[in-house]
């Protein structure tokens, strides 16, 4: 099924609003998932409404949260989310940073208390919008396992960053810090499909192609897949994202960060509160004229882009080449919708009163 952006947008924010929202926080949270859509980032879009929707059933999002900064300085700050849905905290976290970096050149913001807050290349891109280069990372449900080991500690600790170019488009990386996302797993359960090797590891430690392999008590695996193509890596990269976003702010780490999958109970020993996340914002003149700058950053882009390719016909992509074609194409096309999360977003259609687009 496809859907137009627009009216997914309009039944994303109703729903949220339904769920307890005020409609500015709905509006925010509606445009991130949306986003992530018509990204193609379809892992994070409206696909994880459900979800969502549960955790504020569950009592694990506040609808109404105040947030506060809790520490600072100039340039730094923690701030508490009020167990708010991290699709709203995440952004006013990431304007707090861009008001500190346009006082003193950049500024740094790590959260606790908060939420799965979306797809991460949507807050690192606000940066985009002040001449600034904006980072974005959070922590995540504990499904991954550390190279050599059997247990689930860490999440798919995304990293984002969005650099502004001057004629070229931004270079925008995106990524998680696993072999692949959970949410790629639930596009494959759809889909009926099995999962490549080297994407998840079973509750012996042995790869599996079961994409109910997490489920079933198996682990995904880090960026890499295992030690011999570099999964230490992954699992390095993975420990500075859980680091900096909830041992800096005061969050849970490790396997103690609340899960957003249904088929996991958060820990009875907390060591923090709520998922952490991680901010930056650098203005680009804090370095050299903000021109200048953007100009060889066409000149690096256009470098790249025009590189030989091993093969006609597969040319070398810029971090967010993908996602920006797609965005056009699918604000033109519509969405495309499997058919279990088309299921699922009728549920909550018929529960809440709320007529589905079609």
């Amino acid at each position: 099924m496809i859907v137009a952006h627009d009216q997914l947008f309009q039944f994303t924010k109703s729903i949220l609003q339904a769920a307890g929202c005020p409609e500015k926080d709905a509006r925010l949270g509606a445009e991130v998932l949306i986003s992530a859509d018509l990204r193609g980032v379809d892992s994070h879009g409206v696909a994880r409404l459900v979800g969502y929707v549960r955790l504020i059933d569950n009592g694990r999002v506040n609808t109404t949260p105040e947030t506060r900064i809790i520490h600072e300085t100039p340039s730094t700050a923690v701030l508490d989310g009020d167990s708010g849905l991290g699709l709203v905290v995440g952004p006013q976290a990431m304007k707090i940073a861009l008001e500190k970096a346009n006082k003193v050149g950049s500024g740094w913001v790590s959260v606790r208390n908060s939420n799965h807050f979306g797809i991460a290349g949507y807050h690192s891109m606000l940066a985009l919008q002040e001449d600034c280069i904006g980072i974005s990372m959070t922590n995540a449900s504990p499904l991954v396992a550390p190279t050599f080991s059997k247990e689930r500690l860490l999440g798919t600790n995304p990293i984002a960053v969005a650099i502004p170019a001057d004629k070229e488009p931004p270079f925008v990386l995106d990524m998680a810090t696993t072999t692949a996302a959970n949410g790629k797993l639930e596009i494959l359960q759809r889909k009926g499909k099995e999962a490549p090797k080297g994407w998840i590891q079973d509750e012996t430690g042995e790869v599996t192609t079961d994409p109910f392999g997490v489920k079933n008590g198996g682990a995904l695996l880090p960026l890499g897949g295992d030690r011999e193509h570099g999964s230490h890596k992954g699992y390095g990269l993975s420990s500075v994202v859980d680091i900096f976003s909830a041992v800096l702010s005061g969050a849970n780490y490790g396997p103690w960060v609340p899960p957003f999958v249904a088929f996991m109970e958060p820990a009875a020993d907390p060591v923090g509160k709520g998922i952490g996340h991680f901010f930056g914002a650098m203005r680009i003149d804090g370095f050299r004229p903000a021109g200048e700058f953007k100009s060889h950053m066409d000149n690096w882009i256009g470098r790249f882009r025009n590189a030989e390719p091993v093969m006609k016909g597969h040319d070398v992509l810029i971090p967010g080449d993908p996602e920006r074609k797609l965005e056009s194409e699918r604000k033109k096309e519509g969405i495309p919708l499997l058919d279990p999360v088309v299921d699922d977003l009728k549920t909550l259609a018929d529960r809440f009163e709320i007529d589905f687009p079609t």
